[in-house]
């Protein structure tokens, strides 16, 4: 009676982890086919602009600061070339 209760045991977990296994498979073919139609079927996003924040106009020392910066490049050039 022991040898049959143990078979008994092995043939209902052999069927349970089968049907677990066909389900997962029917579960990935499934989530497979709904993607596959939604990139079909959905209508593509619209890009958003990004929201651009009012700029406030550049400080006077900044583009004293810049032009400073700009003549240092070009003479530093000028010297390097010679």
């Amino acid at each position: 009676m022991e040898h049959s209760l143990f078979s008994e045991g092995i043939n209902l977990l052999m069927l349970g982890m089968g049907f677990v296994f066909v389900f997962l498979i029917f579960l990935v073919f499934a989530t497979t086919f709904m993607s596959q139609a939604v990139m079909r079927f959905a209508p593509a996003p619209v890009p958003i602009a990004p929201k651009r924040s009012p700029s406030r106009p550049a400080a006077a020392s900044d583009n004293n600061q810049l032009a400073a910066v700009i003549a240092a490049a070009i003479h530093h050039k000028n010297i390097t070339a010679k």
